[in-house]
């Protein structure tokens, strides 16, 4: 009896101890398609349009919006990191700023 409870116990407890991490992602996922769309001189709600509502929209800079994504994989110690921050003056895309900048690599 104790070796059937020890043959069924020992596989058990032994795939217990493996540790499953995830990708963590969080935040706007930005694609090169959408980048590619989106256009100076294009107002607030056809950049909404394009983009999604911005992660970030800060009162005391309504003119600036910002698409933040961060992404870590498993078994990796780095964060990755991409911000898409829109620049509006008079309600219009005035500037782009993308960190860091797509390569045609990227997937």
């Amino acid at each position: 009896m104790r070796a059937i409870t020890f043959i069924i116990l020992v596989p058990l407890l032994l795939g217990a101890c493996s540790i499953h991490r995830i990708d963590v992602q969080q935040g706007n996922l930005i694609e090169p398609a959408q980048l590619e769309k989106l256009k100076v001189g294009m107002d607030k709600n056809q950049a909404r349009f394009v983009l999604g509502t911005p992660m970030l929209a800060d009162i005391f800079h309504e003119n600036r919006w910002d698409y933040v994504y961060s992404r870590r994989r498993e078994g990796e110690f780095n964060t990755e990191i991409k911000r898409v921050s829109l620049y509006f003056e008079n309600d219009v895309v005035a500037r782009i700023d993308i960190t860091p900048q797509p390569t045609s690599a990227s997937p």
